[in-house]
């Protein structure tokens, strides 16, 4: 068997995760399931997902203080850099902390970093050359 390349889910540990869930809830993210323990938000073509800072290392079973636990971030793409002015504006306004304000990047594109309450880093940028499907998914190159 090949291995699919696919991310199925992305999970963050949290701190709290009621205000966490409420955070992405503020910027109008649809949580999808009921349990207490995890909130899901579906989105365009994975999911997203919260579980307690602490259970989620155990489930992992790698240390809570961060180490072996971090070095990753998320990102955004958007079609214009209008857009990405935009919802850098929408996660600032939801309590999210401003780590890189937007900027014609090094790379060519528009990029910006924000960091949610547990302090992920988040990339919110504009990409020239990319597309998206009609499903909204990102799409870099033939794809």
């Amino acid at each position: 068997m090949t291995v699919p390349n696919r991310i199925s889910i992305v999970t963050l540990g949290v701190a709290d995760l009621e205000r966490a869930t409420a955070f992405y809830e503020s910027l109008g993210w649809q949580r999808v399931n009921p349990l207490p323990a995890i909130s899901f938000f579906q989105m365009s073509g994975v999911v997203f997902g919260l579980y307690q800072w602490d259970a989620l290392a155990d489930d992992a079973k790698v240390p809570a203080d961060g180490s072996g636990f971090r070095g990753v971030t998320l990102a955004m793409n958007f079609a214009s850099t209008d857009e990405v002015d935009a919802v850098y504006a929408e996660w600032l306004a939801a309590g999210a902390t401003a780590m890189v304000e937007p900027h014609t990047a090094f790379w060519g594109g528009y990029s910006s970093y924000v960091a949610d309450l547990d302090g992920h880093l988040w990339e919110i940028a504009h990409a020239p050359g990319t597309t998206f499907d009609d499903a909204g998914r990102l799409v870099i190159g033939d794809g």
